[in-house]
């Protein structure tokens, strides 16, 4: 699988196209701020953008383990032009029929979780309200949009988040489900370069000082899924305040039943470890109640 990546290294600014491996050389990309944006969309498309940088930019080779501050994937760090948003209800274990090509498309719910500089990276500290009620990790498939100086929404890749949330609150008043989107959102810093996943399986594992309290599978790929990928995408990105130029959407494409379910509750302090099997991806991060978001 093809990836893109962009991080940090001695204050510049870097891109990269395959995961570091201590031991191993890494070869780094020199760009500046917006300039993979710039790529993708006057190459038309993430993988011809990448020959086109690897063939126009300066390159610096580092070992793996190198100190990477790693970014989330395209994010416009200087003017924070970014949006996290996601669909609710959207796998097909919530539905009792089963959608066919003849059933007419009604958009799922959707939800606005924060601007981009909101999003945590793995290992970081993912901040909820002091007061939650009863939190659900969701292990999800994000789609990366990127939008031109014309407001065009341009396809760029997928990545891997946890749309951490307060389900506790939401059931108590559906109507209050902008609040309880209001607690950090952590994604992968690799974009996978292709159409999105259609099976995406995995383990999630929540830790209690060191020790395993839960753990369970997920399936969150489009096969899972009630609603297509594209009449979800192509719903949403055709309202104007998602089409603003320079703007990089991150788009949740929903999680299926989680710990809360299962009758668990995540507490202040616990980990939770997101390991996207089929990917060879993992998240991790503890998590905190209360408290100042970004600090760790």
């Amino acid at each position: 699988m093809s990836i893109l990546f962009e991080c940090e290294y001695e204050g510049e600014r870097y891109a990269g196209f395959a995961r570091p491996v201590p031991g191993q050389e890494l070869t780094l990309h020199k760009v500046a701020d917006g300039q993979v944006q710039a790529a993708i969309i006057a190459a038309g498309g993430a993988e011809a953008a990448v020959e086109a940088l690897v063939r126009d930019t300066e390159a610096i080779t580092v070992d793996g383990a190198a100190p990477l501050r790693l970014l989330p994937p395209l994010l416009p760090t200087g003017s924070n032009n970014a949006l996290v948003s996601g669909f609710m209800r959207t796998h097909k274990s919530k539905y009792e029929d089963e959608p066919t090509n003849e059933t007419e498309f009604v958009a799922p719910n959707w939800f606005f979780k924060g601007f981009g500089d909101w999003l945590r990276m793995p290992g970081e500290t993912l901040t909820v309200p002091a007061k939650a009620v009863a939190l659900i990790e969701e292990p999800e498939v994000a789609l990366v949009y990127v939008n031109d100086d014309e407001g065009t929404p341009h396809y760029a890749g997928y990545t891997f988040g946890n749309d951490l949330c307060d389900i506790g609150l939401h059931r108590q008043n559906p109507g209050w489900n902008p609040y309880c989107k209001l607690c950090d959102t952590s994604l992968t810093p690799w974009l996978f370069l292709g159409e999105p996943p259609q099976t995406v399986t995995g383990t999630t594992v929540i830790e209690r000082a060191g020790v395993t309290a839960w753990e369970g599978p997920f399936d969150c790929g489009a096969d899972a899924l009630y609603f297509t990928v594209r009449d979800m995408a192509d719903n949403l990105l055709e309202y104007p305040a998602v089409r603003r130029p320079g703007l990089v959407n991150y788009i949740l494409l929903g999680a299926d039943e989680a710990s809360f379910h299962d009758g668990f509750r995540i507490a202040d302090g616990d980990r939770i470890t997101i390991d996207v099997k089929s990917h060879d991806v993992t998240l991790s991060n503890p998590v905190r109640f209360g408290g100042v978001p970004g600090t760790q």
